[in-house]
């Protein structure tokens, strides 16, 4: 599998996106590449390995979300955001959030969201990922986008939260 190598930085891409956090996607990714290599006699070679990658990827994170739902963790939005790069203050105010809207959709439907925009897969392969119909994909990516329009038309311009600082 020399080709696993060529899709790690989209993986982590996604699973950051996914985690929203560094330390948690470099987790997912390592889970990901182990059970890429285990189970590489279940990959065929007639498909394409970055669908294949992501669907492990999505397996293991919902299994990971399933198993932390009865242990207490922090809200992504607690985590500290870091973008890639912030040309200026308002920049970097409108990368937190969009950062934070993402933060607080359903994973279903964030799945859906990054899948489809960020990692440019069409509404079948992003079926075949997830294991879920098409129209599912469709309904799930429209109501993501209406709920991150409103997340982030409610933090208007000047409604920032102010510290008292004495």
């Amino acid at each position: 599998m020399v080709e696993l190598s060529e899709h790690l930085p989209r993986l982590r891409r996604y699973a950051r996106a996914l985690t929203g956090d560094r330390y948690a996607a470099d987790d997912l990714v390592q889970d990901t590449v182990e059970r890429a290599l285990n189970k590489s006699a279940l990959w065929r070679p007639d498909s394409r390995l970055d669908a294949w990658l992501m669907t492990l990827m999505h397996n293991i994170f919902v299994n990971q979300l399933r198993t932390a739902a009865g242990r207490h963790t922090d809200s992504l939005e607690t985590l500290p955001s870091e973008p890639s790069a912030r040309a200026t203050q308002a920049d970097g105010i409108e990368v937190r959030d969009i950062h934070g809207a993402l933060a607080r959709l359903s994973p279903e439907q964030r799945e859906v969201l990054l899948l489809v925009t960020l990692e440019e897969y069409s509404y079948d392969e992003t079926a075949l990922i997830l294991d879920i119909p098409v129209g599912t994909v469709m309904s799930r990516l429209s109501r993501a986008r209406d709920r991150m329009r409103q997340l982030i038309e409610d933090r208007a311009p000047g409604t920032l939260p102010l510290k008292v600082v004495k």
